[in-house]
């Protein structure tokens, strides 16, 4: 279904580290496993050591809300719904996607417009799943991107899709304020987060060393709010058609004292391991399944080999019963055992426009793979500004703060300005005005209301190309 936007939020309430919990934490960490020595941000293993999804929590708090039986039976496996991941070679050659017939073309929600993408590198072997959501994910270890898209199809011999959207690999695989959807799943990550791999499944590890990826039917999703941190989106109606209680975003686990080893089925018993240990979030809704948990495509993971099996579907079954939302932790332990903290501040300026120009003929235009805007060779400047107030996405986990101090520090090339007026709602007095900013300047100021908008100017060089992009961080 389609993904996009909701402003409703709430916080995953996190009490960082006390003496005592750090000693405890180091205690009882896991291992290290051998696996863990691998590089991270790869194609094998995705995303920063510091990613939610390769940390795990320390003294988890549940809630009590029971997901609901539904129509089908709890599931964890690849098929349809899933989702390929297809690492580039440097040979790859490009291809460009369009938009489906007969629409208005490809959305990148990130740029929040329609357009053709250019992946430089296209695998060959590229398979879209075959349901509806079309989902695949394309690894370029050359830019250290992951390519993600949604309803991706092959169209009389061109590729089209309904949209697009990209992370870092070595990041942290969930959106933020700035670029706050970074992945075609509802929750605004890729498809490949949070994924059983091909090769993990018989790595003979006891668990996967990440957080899962889960979805979630009607019955047991939020209405309000529709989405928590990381998350940073959910489905379009999803405040309309859910009656649940766990938002997108959310952290689902088995409590430590659940007895795994009454589980025949060695794959489903690794599967319930890495849940007691690193859970799993919930990233999409599904029609009529309790909880499904992702497998890559092609893996030959099958926990029903040779029919329906009623141990495995029983087991399954006690395993919704006992997952339960996580609400508070005492802190986490980072992919190599090291405390993080997961809620950082986090840049909430975007370059994203709507842009209206105000000198000049030739408007710059928004290169999200940049994250700035981008100015063609000039004689003479080009100014521009986005009076939306759509520079800060409202996400209200990470909102400007009344009375808290912000800087903004421009990070431009070629000579170029940003400039960064703070005002009140009408826009006709101006509570703060950077003035224009080179690269590298700063200003700070103190936000000053809860209804405060943002106008954001970029202003080109003057001779060659240039770039304007900022930086917007809380200070204290």
């Amino acid at each position: 279904m389609k993904k996009t936007f909701v402003c409703s939020q709430v916080h995953l309430k996190s009490v960082f580290f006390a003496s005592a919990a750090v000693l405890v934490g180091l205690l009882f960490a896991v291992p290290v496993h051998a696996a863990d020595a691998a590089q991270w941000g790869t194609y094998g293993k995705p995303f920063a050591a510091t990613s939610p999804w390769n940390s795990r929590p320390v003294a988890p708090v549940f809630d009590d809300f029971v997901i609901p039986a539904s129509t089908y039976k709890p599931g964890v496996a690849g098929g349809v719904w899933s989702t390929g991941v297809f690492l580039a070679h440097a040979g790859d050659a490009p291809v460009t996607v369009t938009g489906l017939p007969k629409t208005q073309g490809l959305w990148d929600p990130d740029a929040e417009a329609f357009h053709d993408v250019t992946v430089p590198r296209w695998p060959a072997d590229v398979v879209a799943a075959s349901a509806s959501d079309g989902h695949a994910d394309i690894v370029d270890p050359v830019t250290g991107i992951v390519h993600s898209f949604w309803q991706l199809k092959k169209v009389d011999g061109k590729w089209v899709a309904a949209q697009y959207a990209w992370t870092r690999l070595d990041g942290r695989g969930w959106g933020d304020p700035a670029q706050y959807f970074q992945g075609a799943r509802a929750a605004g990550v890729p498809t490949a987060a949070g994924l059983i791999r091909k090769h993990e499944i018989n790595d003979g590890d006891t668990m996967y060393r990440h957080a899962l990826a889960m979805s979630l039917t009607y019955n047991a999703l939020s209405p309000n709010p529709t989405y928590i941190f990381p998350a940073t989106s959910a489905d379009t109606d999803a405040a309309k058609t859910n009656t649940g209680r766990i938002p997108e975003g959310a952290l689902m686990m088995l409590p430590a004292s659940y007895d795994t080893q009454k589980i025949s089925n060695p794959d489903l018993r690794k599967v319930a391991e890495t849940l007691k240990t690193y859970g799993a979030y919930v990233v999409d809704r599904n029609f009529g399944t309790p909880f499904f948990i992702y497998v890559e495509n092609g893996a030959g993971f099958d926990l029903h080999k040779g029919g329906w099996n009623n141990t495995v579907a029983d087991d399954l079954e006690r395993m919704r019963v006992a997952l339960r939302q996580v609400t508070a932790v005492q802190g986490w332990l980072d992919g190599i055992g090291k405390q993080v903290v997961l809620q950082e501040k986090m840049n909430l300026l975007s370059m994203r426009g709507p842009w209206h120009l105000q000198t000049g003929s030739t408007a710059g235009t928004f290169d999200t793979w940049q994250q700035a805007v981008v100015f063609p060779a000039t004689g003479t400047r080009i100014a521009q500004g986005n009076y939306s107030s759509r520079g800060l996405h409202p996400l209200s986990w990470a909102a400007a703060e009344v009375g808290k101090t912000y800087r903004l520090t421009a990070k431009t090339t070629g000579d170029a300005k940003l400039r960064l007026q703070v005002r009140e709602p009408s826009g006709t007095s101006v509570y703060f005005d950077s003035g224009e900013l080179g690269n590298g300047e700063s200003k700070s100021f103190s936000w000053p209301s809860k209804t405060a908008i943002v106008y954001v100017y970029a202003i080109s060089g003057v001779g060659g190309p240039s770039t304007v992009r900022g930086e917007l961080l809380q200070q204290d």
